[in-house]
């Protein structure tokens, strides 16, 4: 039985999120098409006949523009350190350029045996492709493999998939087989609600806004009782998110609905509240306690 723990890194939307989905063939982490969607450390387990794969999804590595920015910095560092092996993650198209020389230097200080995966393929022809992977090569130390990927098209991933079976040892199974993420049902709630966010709203709304569940109760009739707060930076973000009429948060609340009972199998009764703390992305100690990075960051 191979197992071990690799650590995605790259910068924001190269798709790594993207990339652990196509391994599961379905969706077991969120996947918006902008940058910065996934914002702490997500553990998800891949278990099959001969492996048990825990893949680290980390946020995109990004110059940080507020408190929150750092403590997402530091979550992706910290998610590196101890894992068996590093897939760092580029996007074929943006090629290679100062955003993908940090990640380099953090994937080097890791010390840990790395696999260097371009994706998005199906954008770019070939050449273009293999160029990107040669001048990746050159930066950074301890490549074990190279391979080029494509969730759209789906090439490439059964063969990364191989890559890194081979280069894990052989151990004991960690998690349970019928278990996909050590994290609870609050937080894959709060990251599908967060996701609903990322789909609909534009400009700065999104990345202004952190969702925290409140409460989880099962009631007496089988329904799941979720109570979970938005919070926003400013009042005009509050009305936007709300919507005329109320119409936008509950299409929010709609679509986070149907996803978590489609997941679970259960009803789910989700009750959506907004609420404004200004600058809350300046504040460590929403950060840490409210938004949930107090255990990433030690």
């Amino acid at each position: 039985m191979k197992v071990g723990f690799v650590g995605l890194a790259g910068r924001p939307n190269v798709g790594k999120s993207s990339l652990i989905n196509a391994i599961f063939g379905r969706k077991v982490v969120i996947v918006t098409d902008k940058p910065q969607t996934t914002r702490n450390r997500i553990n998800v387990i891949y278990s099959d006949s001969d492996s048990q794969i825990i893949f680290v999804d980390t946020p995109g590595v990004h110059k940080p523009l507020h408190r929150f920015g750092e403590f997402m910095l530091k979550a992706a560092t910290v998610a590196l350190k101890g894992v068996d092996i590093v897939l760092f993650v580029l996007d074929a198209e943006r090629g290679f350029g100062e955003p993908e020389r940090n990640v380099v230097d953090m994937v080097n200080r890791s010390h840990s045996k790395t696999i260097l995966d371009v994706n998005k393929i199906d954008l770019v022809d070939r050449e273009r492709a293999d160029r990107v992977l040669e001048r990746v090569s050159k930066e950074v130390k301890n490549v074990i493999g190279m391979v080029l990927t494509s969730v759209k098209t789906g090439e490439g991933i059964a063969e990364l998939l191989n890559l890194i079976k081979e280069n894990l040892e052989e151990g004991q199974k960690f998690y349970p087989d019928d278990m996909i993420t050590d994290r609870p049902f609050s937080f894959m709630v709060a990251e599908l609600i967060r996701e609903k966010i990322f789909h609909l709203m534009r400009e700065e709304v999104p990345h202004s806004t952190a969702v925290i569940v409140e409460e989880v109760k099962e009631r007496e009739n089988g329904m799941i009782y979720v109570r979970a707060t938005i919070y926003v930076e400013r009042k005009s973000q509050k009305g936007i998110l709300i919507g005329k009429g109320g119409q936008m948060i509950k299409k929010i609340g709609m679509l986070a609905r149907k996803e978590v009972e489609f997941i679970t199998g259960r009803k789910i009764f989700l009750d959506l509240f907004v609420k404004v703390k200004e600058k809350w992305r300046e504040k460590d100690f929403i950060i840490l306690n409210e938004i949930g990075m107090k255990d990433e960051i030690k």
